[in-house]
């Protein structure tokens, strides 16, 4: 039995990973993720608009039952995505690790990979309390729910090689900013753009190789996102901490 078999018998799915199987939906309405981001946009907009005129909300017990939930929700899954990879790094090494493609085969990532795609949708309700508690909404945070949500259904239905990393640094990333939702949090991010550009990196090292299945339209849209982000990242990072010091001392 080769490597990749191997692996898929080392983590065993619960009972109840093998009850979920909507990848399907997904794979036939991933457009879908369009519109949502359009009305995502003009709900921003419409709240922005209506909160102009009143004081913002407190919302700490809500913020923090909503905090709480999706970092529970993502070490469940850095957990569970990253014991699988794990398994397929050991038994199939880096290359297999990242140009292994058919996570739709095996329970445990066929369940935790939908709701991964499924969780996109959820955390545009991050955005919800920065409107109504009237703090300053970041072009970087709307636009990275946005593509995040688009990409993600959108590499999700053909079960791009890569896929497996991306989902397990994400759920890990967010498992740390949801729990402690800090800027060290977002430290972390930066650490997973480099991530992500380097697994594209293989990617396309291996892109002809007839088992590391992958496309030149993917790679171009995954490394345009992850720059994208990256100098966004970094740009706020001077913003908030070089810019932001130098203005403490001239006031001083």
């Amino acid at each position: 039995m080769n490597g990749s078999g191997e692996a898929l018998r080392l983590l065993q799915a619960y009972d109840f990973e093998h009850q979920l199987d909507l990848r399907p939906w997904i794979v036939d309405y991933w457009r879908t993720s369009f519109p949502m981001v359009v009305v995502y946009l003009l709900l921003i907009f419409m709240g922005q608009r209506v909160m102009k005129g009143r004081s913002g909300y407190n919302l700490r017990l809500p913020l923090m039952l909503w905090s709480l939930s999706l970092a529970i929700f993502s070490i469940l899954g850095m957990v569970r995505t990253w014991g699988f990879m794990k398994a397929v790094l050991l038994w199939g090494g880096l290359k297999q690790s990242v140009c292994f493609s058919r996570f739709h085969n095996d329970p445990v990532i066929r369940f935790w990979s939908f709701l991964f795609a499924a969780s996109k949708v959820i955390e545009l309700g991050d955005t919800a309390f920065i409107v109504l508690r009237k703090q300053r909404l970041l072009f970087l945070h709307w636009f990275h729910h946005s593509t995040v949500l688009i990409y993600t259904w959108y590499a999700y239905k053909d079960s791009v090689a890569g896929g497996g990393w991306f989902m397990t640094m994400n759920y890990g990333v967010h498992a740390f900013m949801y729990s402690y939702y800090t800027a060290r949090a977002a430290g972390l991010r930066i650490l997973q753009m480099a991530g992500g550009m380097t697994v594209n990196g293989l990617n396309w090292f291996w892109l002809q190789d007839r088992n590391c299945y992958t496309s030149q339209d993917q790679l171009f849209w995954a490394s345009s996102m992850y720059l994208a982000y990256l100098a966004l990242f970094l740009h706020f990072f001077h913003q908030a901490y070089f810019r932001g010091r130098a203005g403490k001392t001239k006031g001083e």
